[in-house]
């Protein structure tokens, strides 16, 4: 399978290393912008500025794509699910295992929790442009989506706010060179329970958008996610 890597930073370099050390698969561009690329499987890890450009390529070349770019509005969101109809997508801001299962812990315990505070704490290098993260973003709407969708989120807080029961705060901090920390914290009277992630590498992100790219092979139309990848 050739694969077309989007994007040619920090993350995109990481992936290319992956992918020619372990061999089952070939790398036919390395862009930022596509002309007249060919491939079987577009990876993204660009900018969202770019994603526009990009999903237009690929569903006017059928081709199938792994999308783990993050900081896109609802514009983008609806594109990339108007996509889905034409050509198989993976989308997931976050593709390692770790946040994946941590999904699934968080939204099995919330409804067992509610009387408690709900905080999400993400925190990431000086470098990265969007916040909150993709990742906190999906930790809140699995939450939310647990608890009927009655919650509402707070980014930060500034002023004179006393805390409503139905909300949930995520809060970010930049800083050095952290790869990625995720925190989501219940506090209840007298007890606090704390679920917790680090990202100590960028190889984890790499390793899962190779295995979504895998898992795309012969696959229907359609909006997949990290979840069904790792089922």
């Amino acid at each position: 399978m050739k694969i077309m890597i989007h994007g040619t930073g920090v993350m995109s370099s990481m992936l290319k290393e992956v992918i020619e050390k372990e061999g089952e698969l070939e790398i036919s561009a390395f862009v930022d912008d596509f002309t007249n690329e060919k491939g079987d499987m577009i990876i993204d890890f660009s900018h969202f500025s770019r994603l526009p450009a990009m999903i237009d390529y690929g569903v006017k070349n059928n081709i199938p794509m792994v999308i783990c770019t993050t900081g896109y509005d609802e514009t983008v969101l609806a594109k990339i699910v108007e996509a889905s109809s034409h050509v198989p997508i993976v989308l997931s801001s976050n593709t390692c295992i770790g946040i994946n299962l941590m999904n699934e812990i968080v939204a099995k315990i919330a409804p067992l929790l509610t009387d408690f505070d709900i905080e999400i704490i993400e925190t990431h290098h000086n470098r990265k442009v969007d916040s909150p993260s993709g990742t906190a973003k999906s930790l809140y709407n699995v939450i939310n989506d647990a608890l009927d969708n009655q919650m509402s989120l707070v980014t930060g807080r500034n002023g004179l706010h006393v805390r409503d029961k139905k909300e949930i705060g995520i809060h970010s901090v930049r800083g050095g060179s952290v790869v990625g920390e995720h925190k989501v914290i219940f506090y209840g009277d007298d007890e606090i329970i704390e679920i917790k992630h680090t990202s100590t590498s960028r190889r984890i992100f790499a390793n899962g958008a190779v295995k979504a790219a895998k898992f795309l092979i012969g696959k229907k139309p359609g909006l997949y996610r990290m979840k069904e990848v790792l089922s």
